[in-house]
């Protein structure tokens, strides 16, 4: 999947918006003000939240050791980082593009839940 494929995909989402918090080098794809896609454009990958804790998110990183590594200061919550040239295939990265955006949305309030 290419970077492009995979911005046109996160801001398909209902309710997404696209923010650079940061500057220009990363997007962040949120949802109702929260992030579930951290997208780094310089360096092709992606951060999404993979599992309710590190534990539970390590099941990715021991199936693809060196493209799956735990997301620096957001880890412990079940965040991954994800090479978008690795060996992650498609069907896999959209599984959890499409899981970090459903966990984030579950955590919202009703009232600011996107409509599907």
């Amino acid at each position: 999947m290419t970077l492009d494929e995979l911005i046109v995909y996160c801001a398909g989402k209902p309710g997404a918006e696209e923010t650079y918090p940061w500057g220009e080098a990363e997007l962040v794809c949120k949802v109702g003000g929260k992030a579930f896609a951290f997208i780094g454009l310089d360096l092709h990958t992606v951060g999404l939240k993979c599992g309710a804790d590190a534990e539970a998110a390590s099941v990715w990183r021991e199936r693809f050791p060196g493209d799956v590594t735990v997301s620096g200061y957001v880890g412990r919550y079940g965040w991954n980082t994800i090479a978008l040239k690795g060996s992650v295939p498609d069907d896999d990265l959209l599984e959890l593009v499409d899981g970090s955006y459903e966990a984030v949305v579950a955590r919202l309030p009703k009232g600011r839940r996107p409509a599907v």
